[in-house]
């Protein structure tokens, strides 16, 4: 790990942290907070962009497969964008409110909709630049 790495990620981390705040806000102030649906469309939509550029890195190489670029953009950009961490706390929540149908809605809707969105995304990119 050197220091131009951790520099990346840093710059990365900042604009992910920054969008995911930014969106999830947004959701909840439209939506509401009974549900943390800004929390699921930042999980899923991170997990189709992580799953492009992985695509990408696969199937187009060059700048997508570079060091630089994975630790930018997938490391950095979507480490900081995604908030698995915030879906757990939130699950944790619903459920000692009460809520355990919510938290159990939570946590399969957020498993299975990022891994569709993850595999969506990885194969549009594989099936576009095949």
């Amino acid at each position: 790990m050197t220091l131009a790495a951790c520099a990346l990620v840093l710059i990365g981390g900042f604009f992910g942290g920054i969008s995911r705040f930014f969106l999830s806000g947004v959701v909840g102030r439209r939506i509401g907070e009974t549900f943390p649906w800004g929390t699921l469309l930042v999980n899923v939509s991170g997990a189709l962009a992580i799953g492009a550029f992985a695509g990408g890195a696969r199937a187009v190489g060059g700048i997508f497969a570079s060091d630089i670029f994975r630790d930018l953009i997938v490391v950095g950009l979507f480490g900081g964008y995604t908030t698995v961490s915030s879906f757990s706390l939130q699950t944790l929540n619903l459920s000692l409110d009460g809520e355990q149908r919510l938290a159990a809605f939570n946590v399969v809707a957020s498993a299975g909709l990022c891994l569709l969105g993850v595999a969506a995304g990885f194969w549009s990119v594989v099936w576009m630049a095949g």
